[in-house]
């Protein structure tokens, strides 16, 4: 009683041809897109300010960031001399909330407008990199006229903030995080 199965055979199907034109033209239409990105691309010219003159050092770190900030004396400094990386301050920390941290230690002394500052930053993020800038204007300051360590003390600008991010623990989900617990 063996019943034989025929197999039936599905005819192979063929893309039509305007499918086929499609995906081979596909390819041409995204190297035509990253060109035009190519081109709209903007690049920020970068601040090249060379000064020969003496200047007052000054390091600054904060979490995983460090700075190296130098302070040149200018009775005639804008925020525009405030240069970070080879970037002009309002370009390299956008936020208004930013600028007023890393300008805090010459503002709080009255000495806003009469230093040109180059700083070099590297690791951490943007608040860590505010931060290590503030503490190595501060430094540089005091480089500058030890009158003026007490009451940058005062306020709070030469404490290094030593908090870092805890390592993760072995076990544990996060530093201190332990997985859920049941007691039955």
């Amino acid at each position: 009683m063996a019943v034989k199965k025929e197999a039936k055979k599905a005819p192979a199907k063929k893309a039509p041809a305007k499918k086929a034109a499609a995906k081979k033209a596909a390819p041409k239409k995204a190297e035509a897109k990253v060109e035009v990105k190519a081109e709209v691309k903007e690049v920020k010219a970068k601040v090249e300010k060379k000064i020969s003159a003496k200047y007052f050092y000054g390091v600054g770190r904060r979490k995983t960031s460090v700075a190296q900030v130098r302070l040149y004396e200018n009775d005639k400094a804008t925020d525009a001399d405030l240069v970070i990386n080879d970037k002009e301050m309002k370009d390299y920390f956008p936020t208004l909330a930013q600028q007023n941290v890393m300008t805090a230690p010459l503002k709080g002394i009255g000495m806003h407008g009469k230093f040109t500052m180059t700083a070099l930053v590297k690791g951490g993020g943007m608040t860590g990199q505010v931060e290590a800038v503030q503490l190595g204007i501060s430094r540089a300051l005091v480089a500058f006229d030890e009158s003026l360590k007490k009451s940058l003390r005062d306020n709070g600008f030469l404490t290094r903030d030593a908090r870092k991010v805890e390592r993760k623990k072995p076990g544990l989900k996060k530093a201190r995080r332990a997985p859920q617990w049941a007691k039955r």
